[in-house]
């Protein structure tokens, strides 16, 4: 099993930057390919990003408008989500998840889940 924990959320102004860290524990954390997913009030969980198990290729919801950068450093088994330009619509619970499947934007394919960092953008 992998626990996974979230932080760097909070109350950001539109335009500003922030980073999202997602710290695993237990099994190898480089076995497993890692997504972000973000929920926002009264809607569906969605798809934000992949990552390969070694951190060499990338993948990210076409809706992402480049502003998103996900990363990893396997020696520290942490994933990252680096969002820049935020926008109030960027508000959301953000999740980090681990999965067997690599590049995979399907919420089914994600064994393992954090319990969320919160983002507020303001306007």
């Amino acid at each position: 099993q992998v626990q996974l924990v979230e932080s760097g959320g909070g109350l950001v102004q539109a335009g500003g930057s922030l980073r999202l860290s997602c710290a695993a524990s237990g099994r190898a954390f480089s076995s497993y390919a890692m997504g972000w997913f973000r929920q926002a009030p009264g809607k569906e969980r969605a798809f934000v990003a992949a990552i390969t198990r070694s951190g060499g290729h990338t993948y990210y919801a076409d809706s992402m408008d480049g502003r998103f950068t996900v990363s990893r450093d396997n020696a520290k088994s942490t994933v990252y989500l680096l969002i820049n330009s935020l926008k109030p619509e960027d508000t959301a619970a953000y999740y980090c998840a681990a999965s067997g499947v690599e590049n995979s934007d399907s919420f089914w394919d994600y064994d393992y889940w954090g319990q969320g960092t919160q983002v507020v953008v303001s306007s």
